[in-house]
This record gives structure tokens, C-alpha cells and sequence, in this order.
């Protein structure tokens, strides 16, 4: 009697050790999908960081643009002035 209670609870570990292996395999599997998936979320934001940059940039070119028709907006309404 002694060995079928051996065997069963042999049985039982074997159960529980391949119920670990599997879930061990399904958390490397969902690791691994993770781990891809942080890396795309990476991409995605060193995307967005790159144009954000880059209309950053074209924004303080338009800015520069505008600052400079000002400027030559005063200065044809003050040689304007000045002559009249």
C-alpha cells in the first residue's frame, strides 16, 4: 500500500511540474510579446520625439521669417514717416 500512495503522490508531482512547465513557457512567451512590444512603443515615441524636433525647427524658422518682414514692415513705414 505504502508504494501505491508513493505513486500517486509521484503522480501528482509530475502533474504539478508540468503544469509549471507550461505556465513557465507561457510566461516566456508573453515576455517575449512584451518585450517587442515596448520596443515598438520605443519606436513609435523616438518617431514622435524626431518631429516634434523637427516642426520645433521649422517653427522657429517661420518665426524668424515673420520677425524679419516685421522688421522690414517698420522700417519701410518709418522711411515712409520720415519723408513725409
Amino acid at each position: 500500500m505504502e508504494t501505491d500512495e508513493v505513486m500517486l503522490q509521484l503522480d501528482n508531482l509530475v502533474e504539478k511540474v508540468d503544469g509549471l512547465i507550461k505556465r513557465c513557457q507561457n510566461l516566456e512567451r508573453e515576455n517575449a510579446d512584451l518585450t517587442d512590444r515596448v520596443k515598438q512603443l520605443e519606436s513609435e515615441l523616438e518617431q514622435k520625439a524626431e518631429t516634434e524636433n523637427q516642426f520645433s525647427t521649422q517653427k522657429a524658422q517661420i518665426r524668424s521669417k515673420i520677425d524679419n518682414l516685421i522688421a522690414k514692415l517698420d522700417s519701410i513705414t518709418e522711411n515712409g514717416a520720415a519723408e513725409e
